[in-house]
Formats: C-alpha cells, structure tokens, sequence
C-alpha cells in the first residue's frame, strides 16, 4: 500500500518470484494481527490501514508491496508488512534463512489446490518447508485493474 491518492497495491512482476530460492539476512517486516472467521479474514482492510498508518507515520516505506500472511489458527492470520526501517509503535521482526516462493495465478478459493501443489513441487525437489507465508500481491480492485490476481506462497526452506 502507498498513499492513498495512489493506488493500494503495485503491479507484480511474477517472474520475480516463480520458483525462486532466495536468502534474507534480518529483512525487516513489521507484525500485525487480523481476526479470521474460519480461515476468512474478517478485518484485513482496517488492520492494513493500521500498519501503513504506522509505517508513514514513522517515514518508512514498505517494500515491493509485500504483505505476507500466516494462518495461525482458524481464527488468526499474522500480518508482516516488508519495511526499509524499524517502525516504532509497532512489532518489528526481522526474518532470515533460505527461502522459496512459487507464484500461481487465479481466484482465490483455490488456495487449497495451490498450497497442496506447493508441497508436492517442494517435496519433489527435496525442500523441507520450514514455515509458509501467504503473499496476496494485490487486493481485489486492483486485480481487476491489473487483470491478474496473483498469489505468491514464499516458504522459509531447510
């Protein structure tokens, strides 16, 4: 997300991210919480809101418009928004290891099919997938502006 007299989410380039492995050293993320109602993200916009609210607010910038998504429980998702510096006020986290990401392409009720594909691709490759994050690259208006709803699902490896 940038400003709001821009649009919410960048265009994604996914040949940056199809079936790449990657290392990052202490990226920087920051941590938030949204309420979900069997898997269903009830309140992801407001919870978006707040982050970015913070992050401007500290003069920072997200990075590559990444906003990964972790399924703790049927009832809760983790936010971490990519930043370029620490924001103070909110949870800062810094992730590092190896890691693969594969991109897939479509509506998102076949996240199911695509996360059972991710582990069979990383399986067949020999990866043991640590920890996966979900990272909705675009919010639902702009898909539709951009034409593509890319969903890239990023796995720290061992």
């Amino acid at each position: 997300m940038t400003n709001q007299n821009q649009e919410c989410c960048p265009k994604f380039d996914p040949v940056l991210w199809d079936n790449k492995t990657f290392e990052w050293d202490n990226k920087k993320f920051i941590k938030d919480k949204v309420f979900t109602l069997f898997y269903v993200p009830i309140n992801f916009g407001s919870a978006m809101k707040r982050s970015v609210k913070k992050i401007e607010g500290a003069g920072a910038k997200m990075l590559e418009g990444m906003t990964l998504s972790e399924h703790t429980s049927k009832w809760n998702m983790d936010l971490y928004l990519a930043v370029d510096k620490e924001v103070s006020g909110a949870e800062n986290i810094m992730l590092s290891g190896k890691f693969f990401s594969k991109v897939y392409e479509g509506n998102f009720k076949d996240t199911g099919i695509w996360m059972k594909d991710f582990e069979n691709y990383t399986k067949g490759k020999g990866m043991e997938v640590k920890k996966m994050y979900m990272w909705y690259t675009t919010c639902p208006k702009c898909a539709k502006k951009y034409g593509k709803n890319y969903v890239t699902i990023v796995a720290e490896i061992i």
